[in-house]
């Protein structure tokens, strides 16, 4: 059997979750390629610590460099600020590496062209990470779309909701600061996210008009002061489908300060005959709307069945974030192996930027307070 070595660079939150993963990847039933973490780059010391629990990790490095000279690394996950995209997934691209990108996939949009199109010019693998939808319910949201019960679709709405801005007196870190995040702020952080199952499903954004809100604007430095957070909190788009021939409403809410939330992705999907609707702060329940004399919404109590890839839990347990981690990351193998076979796979280079013509359109959107038309496949951003 096939194994694929994995480097990753950046160590952190994200790479300990990767990590993790490829820690289990025995708990996938019957699938036909091994992965093996290989190596691990980060400045913290301390952070390389964690991975020397790791027993197929063989190279701890503080220089990405070195981790990219390796000849056995196939595929490098980086999680990094998106400041660092550009600069540091060109450079994995061109090093010859395959690559699992995280979102935004790059800082702005000229960034994530330049980037889709150096892997398109090489001829690397290029996915990028969006875990939620992998979950037993998005998939079965995606499934009762595709089935034709709803009828005419008329509306859609999706967002990805947290409180994680909600404490004023929390500390500043570079997701507060357009110098590290970008101007788009909450979209580049959550913004993929909303997009990935709608962009899926052959919904693109046509127009778009943008609420965005700079909530908290200052926060403590850490040391002793208070500093200047730059960034929008909160975006909410009001945008513009067409879905066979006919323009359809879709709603897209980013925010980092939604009371009440801690980590709540979210979609909704109403047609003239039926509905669907899924969300995570309710992981087991898939809600579906059928219209037959009267009108009735139903509760079914999702398992463990249903996700892309078998596994060897239980089809009575609920899913977790972990789980949802780990069906991404089979899914990027499983494409890159060309194994997939129509099961639902991660976010292409495509899409990245399609997300990017969303996000830049609104920007100009709430500067102009217009709805902007959005036009994709620019060679440049206007």
């Amino acid at each position: 059997m096939k194994t694929i070595n994995i480097g990753i660079i950046g160590g952190g939150l994200m790479g300990r979750e990767a990590a993790s993963s490829f820690g289990r990847w025995f708990a996938l039933n019957d699938f036909p390629a091994q992965v093996a973490l290989k190596a691990v780059c980060d400045l913290n010391p301390q952070v390389l610590e964690w991975y020397k629990n790791i027993s197929s990790v063989d190279l701890l490095t503080a220089d990405y460099k070195e981790l990219l000279q390796r000849d056995d690394i196939d595929v490098v996950y980086v999680a990094l600020p998106h400041n660092l995209h550009k600069d540091f997934y060109i450079e994995v691209l061109e090093a010859g590496k395959d690559l699992l990108a995280e979102k935004p996939f790059g800082i702005d949009l000229e960034a994530a062209l330049a980037i889709r199109d150096k892997g398109e010019a090489l001829g690397r693998f290029v996915r990028c990470s969006s875990e939620m939808p992998f979950l037993p319910g998005p998939q079965r949201v995606i499934e009762e779309v595709k089935s034709g019960r709803m009828g005419e679709i008329i509306e859609i709405k999706a967002g990805f909701l947290h409180s994680s801005d909600i404490d004023p007196n929390k500390p500043i870190n570079w997701k507060r600061q357009v110098k590290y995040c970008g101007e788009i702020g909450v979209m580049g952080d959550l913004g993929m996210h909303v997009l990935h199952v709608p962009l899926r499903l052959g919904w693109k954004p046509e127009l778009v008009y943008a609420n965005l809100q700079k909530i908290v604007e200052q926060r403590p430095d850490g040391k002793g002061g208070m500093a200047v957070c730059d960034t929008w909190n909160n975006a909410t788009l009001n945008t513009q489908v067409t879905i066979d021939g006919k323009q359809v409403p879709m709603l897209l809410e980013m925010k980092r300060i939604a009371p009440g939330e801690t980590n709540t992705w979210y979609i909704e999907i109403f047609g003239t005959k039926g509905g669907v609707k899924y969300s995570t702060k309710d992981t087991k329940a898939l809600w579906t709307f059928r219209i037959d004399g009267d009108q009735y919404w139903q509760r079914t109590d999702l398992g463990f069945k249903g996700v892309p890839f078998p596994v060897i839990t239980g089809g009575i347990f609920e899913p977790g974030f972990a789980d949802c981690f780990m069906q991404m990351l089979a899914g990027y193998v499983a494409e890159r192996e060309g194994f997939l076979n129509g099961r639902f796979g991660c976010v292409t280079p495509d899409e990245a930027v399609a997300s990017h013509y969303v996000f830049d359109a609104a920007l100009k959107s709430f500067a102009n307070q217009t709805v902007e038309k959005i036009v994709y496949n620019q060679t440049q951003p206007a």
